[in-house]
């Protein structure tokens, strides 16, 4: 069995935060896979299913971000599952808004959940990392993932939440390399690198590619995300 952790903090104060991407792919993967509604276990929101012939529990921390490792802890130790059989999606500020990436295991890059879930863990867990974009600053940092995703985001956003809700198949299987071979197929960049319309801060980061995935973002993406943000 895999445990599935989607990082985020809790509370409608958060719920469209970039910080709180990971929580929006687990209510995907919940959603599509027909898991039970959430319950309060493990310190945290937890369900759990089969998605496709694997068994996987969901789980999202409530113990706020810098303390997603108790949740995470906890669970792991109720299934007696190592760090392998972890699966942790999070916001990523070192990647360009709406990049896609996997990796087992490295460096926390100054991300709070990540490092709390080491601690608690250890490492060797998959990450997954869905990009926010950089602010420019380090002393933006905290404003910039506490903030709602801004209106060019949401071209992006539900497109890619799909994207990994979609694959995570392939991380069930430990097939690291199918999923970064899925996950590759979504792109896309802001054709405004100056800002959104209405001068928003476009937020982009130093590559400036442009790829539309229409598959990917398929369902009317601004009803989507407007229905997570009501959460």
């Amino acid at each position: 069995m895999k445990l599935i952790v989607g990082l985020g903090n809790p509370g409608p104060k958060y719920a469209g935060n970039r910080h709180n991407v990971g929580f929006q792919v687990a209510d995907a993967i919940r959603d599509r896979n027909g898991f039970p509604p959430w319950r309060a276990k493990f310190q945290g929101a937890f369900s759990d299913g089969r998605i496709g012939d694997r068994r996987a529990a969901l789980l999202q921390p409530e113990t706020f971000m810098n303390r997603s490792g108790q949740s995470v802890g906890e669970a792991a130790r109720f299934f007696k599952i190592e760090p392998g059989d972890v699966i942790v999606i999070h916001d990523e500020i070192d990647l360009d808004p709406g990049r896609l990436k996997a990796k087992i295991g490295g460096g926390s890059g100054g991300h709070n959940g990540v490092k709390s879930i080491e601690q608690h863990i250890g490492p060797g867990f998959c990450r997954v990392r869905v990009g926010v974009g950089h602010p420019g600053r380090k002393d933006l940092v905290m404003a910039h993932v506490l903030k709602d995703f801004s209106t060019a985001d949401r071209e992006w956003v539900p497109g890619a939440i799909d994207r990994v809700s979609d694959g995570i198949g392939h991380l069930l299987e430990d097939d690291l390399q199918g999923f970064q071979n899925w996950i590759a197929h979504f792109r896309f960049e802001r054709p405004d690198p100056a800002g959104a319309p209405g001068g928003e801060p476009a937020d982009a980061g130093p590559e400036r590619r442009r790829t539309a995935n229409e598959e990917a973002r398929g369902g009317g993406p601004f009803a989507k995300l407007a229905s997570w943000f009501k959460r």
